[in-house]
């Protein structure tokens, strides 16, 4: 006879809440049973691959590349399943600590700020020059003209030839110094940044989450893009893209538009280089 609670009595509650709980990697798969979808009918139309679906719905996150990708992947799935996202997420996050505050757009301006260190001549400022010597040129000889005028007449009043009268109030034609207005456009085209390449995203149809960086792997931008923003990126060589919802966005590379048909909901990793507008 055993006196207070029996062994039996001293186990830990379960809670029961818990364990009936469906994790994240199994309700999408669960979901995708259900919708009569195999994993590489999933990958075909999320183009995501068959291994990262594999592993997600495993519940392991690791092959996603971190918790922003693994989001973007969770996000693509869910819809590609017919399923609620946002629970998807909200769980995701309360399991793996919570959803990261975004980085700043600090590095995007930096490199923008960076971009003009190769500066070529201050045509303006050789214009401006320019059109102030022509003036003053012009009101010289229209100064010296008139004096010139003045002499000639009294000349003729005097008895001067007409011949020299005209001669003399004549001015010196000199338009020559006009021509540098024209030669500065053709420069500056010629000084513009063609070695570089230039990636711009907007969002017109939607908002979506970005992720830019460099040649050498830094982050010029991590965040959300909300409809109607838009963000551009400059590297020397090459710009890495991965678009959350590449449906919700338009790219222009190098100043010409690219027409992929994203699908709403895609996640697309896209690199670009000075030769493009063609993915990497």
């Amino acid at each position: 006879m055993s006196i207070g609670n029996s062994p039996e009595d001293e186990r830990p509650f379960q809670d029961e809440s818990q364990e009936a709980r469906v994790s994240v990697g199994r309700a999408l798969q669960q979901a995708r049973i259900a919708a009569g979808l195999t994993v590489d009918d999933v990958s075909s139309a999320t183009r995501v691959r068959s291994a990262i679906v594999h592993a997600i719905e495993e519940d392991d996150f690791g092959p996603c590349g971190g918790d922003v990708y693994a989001r973007g992947h969770i996000r693509t799935l869910a819809r590609a399943v017919r399923l609620d996202p946002v629970p998807m997420i909200t769980q995701f996050d309360a399991e793996h600590g919570g959803r990261p505050a975004p980085t700043p757009a600090a590095p995007l301006f930096e490199a923008e700020r960076i971009r003009p260190e190769r500066r070529g001549p201050n045509w303006t400022a050789a214009m401006v020059a320019a059109i102030v010597v022509v003036i003053g040129f012009v009101g010289f000889t229209a100064v010296k003209g008139g004096d010139s005028g003045s002499d000639a007449k009294s000349q003729v009043a005097e008895g001067g030839t007409p011949a020299a009268s005209k001669s003399a109030s004549t001015p010196p034609k000199k338009d020559k110094p006009a021509q540098p207005s024209t030669e500065p456009s053709d420069s500056a085209i010629a000084a513009a940044p063609q070695d570089k390449v230039t990636v711009q995203v907007s969002t017109p149809n939607g908002r979506s989450w970005i992720s830019a960086k460099d040649h050498n792997g830094r982050m010029l931008f991590d965040g959300l893009l909300k409809k109607g923003e838009s963000k551009t990126f400059q590297d020397s060589s090459k710009i890495n893209l991965i678009l959350g919802d590449a449906g919700a966005i338009e790219l222009y590379v190098n100043g010409k538009k690219i027409d992929d048909n994203f699908q709403p909901g895609a996640v697309e990793r896209l690199t670009y280089t000075k030769g493009d507008p063609v993915a990497g």
